[in-house]
């Protein structure tokens, strides 16, 4: 199936069905602690956080979702916009369609030149290291939209359920370590819904990489999605819905072995509140991508709301606590787990 169909597809799914995992909804199990009379004013709390070597005006990341159709194109043109006037990363969607399709490159060229002050991630599938993509074509596609950091995914299960996917992840290691050496940019690794365990972080940590986004089990499933596309794997998509690694889980087990490595939190993040919660366990930004997708789709104005609510949330969440600034959460902040 052409690879524009196929992004397309993943946009209707996510907006029209219910693909998140079926396991509950893990951030739900975390507390953090009430101060019932915090020092601080509510005015004053600071969302600034420093991310590898980059200051954002608030811990949050707008995850990779879409990009490649014209659905793709019109919301990624907003989340960009919303990206530029709240000083926040935003990952782009996988760029391979760009290397697959050159005509479609301008779709992501758009975004930095509408929205020149967009703070841009580059996305790309780790695997396709495997398949014919060298250093040169990751650089261009981080120059394509003057990317701050590079995002490599790993996919293993959507490609296993995938019509055509390219299943052959050996010795992607030492290509990831050869990459490493030819990029002059962050790069974060990051999962698709099913978590990253502690061996394979502490691996590529080793090898060079500068964050690690867990984007675990409780949210949107991609290998989930990728099944529902295929009628030949609808059962297998069921068989490995709840496959994973929950998201407080991965993210608490890698900051304990990796304490001075920057974590992302993304996967089954809703709202601020579990925005707070993911820097009380360690986290120093969180990932939203179904969230941001719906309010995009639905236009400017719910875009702007739900941005707003999801800031006002996170700060009622600090104040709370009685934490003065995002950046001290994960030093500052104990949660609880049942």
């Amino acid at each position: 199936m052409e690879i524009t169909q196929r992004k397309q597809d993943h946009i209707d799914l996510c907006l029209r069905e219910d693909v998140a995992s079926r396991e509950r909804n893990f951030w739900d199990e975390i507390h953090l602690p009430h101060c019932a009379c915090p020092d601080l004013s509510l005015q004053e709390i600071d969302l600034e956080t420093h991310f590898l070597g980059n200051t954002y005006l608030a811990p949050i990341l707008i995850s990779s979702m879409t990009g490649g159709t014209p659905r793709g194109r019109e919301i990624n043109l907003r989340l960009a916009a919303l990206s530029a006037r709240e000083s926040i990363p935003m990952g782009v969607g996988s760029q391979r369609v760009a290397l697959e399709r050159p005509e479609l490159e301008n779709d992501f060229r758009m975004l930095k030149t509408h929205h020149p002050a967009a703070r841009l991630w580059a996305n790309l599938g780790l695997v396709q290291l495997n398949y014919g993509v060298n250093a040169d074509h990751v650089q261009r596609l981080c120059d394509m939209i003057e990317a701050e950091a590079l995002i490599l995914h790993l996919n293993a299960l959507q490609e296993c359920l995938q019509p055509g996917g390219d299943t052959n992840f050996r010795s992607l290691l030492p290509k990831f370590a050869e990459l490493r050496r030819s990029l002059n940019l962050p790069i974060i690794i990051k999962e698709t819904g099913s978590g990253i365990d502690v061996r394979t972080a502490q691996r590529f940590v080793e090898a060079g990489a500068d964050a690690i986004d867990v984007a675990g089990l409780g949210g949107t499933h991609w290998g989930y999605i990728e099944g529902r596309r295929n009628p030949e794997h609808k059962d297998l998509a069921e068989t490995f819905r709840n496959w994973g690694i929950p998201t407080p889980q991965a993210l608490s087990e890698i900051r304990s072995a990796l304490p001075d490595t920057p974590i992302i939190a993304s996967g089954g993040v809703r709202h601020g509140l579990d925005v707070a919660k993911a820097l009380a366990l360690g986290a120093r930004l969180a990932g939203l991508a179904k969230p941001f997708l719906v309010a995009a789709d639905a236009g400017d104005e719910a875009l702007e709301n739900f941005n707003r609510s999801l800031k006002h949330a996170l700060k009622t969440a600090l104040f709370c606590a009685n934490i003065p600034a995002a950046r001290a959460a994960t030093s500052t902040m104990e949660a609880s787990q049942p």
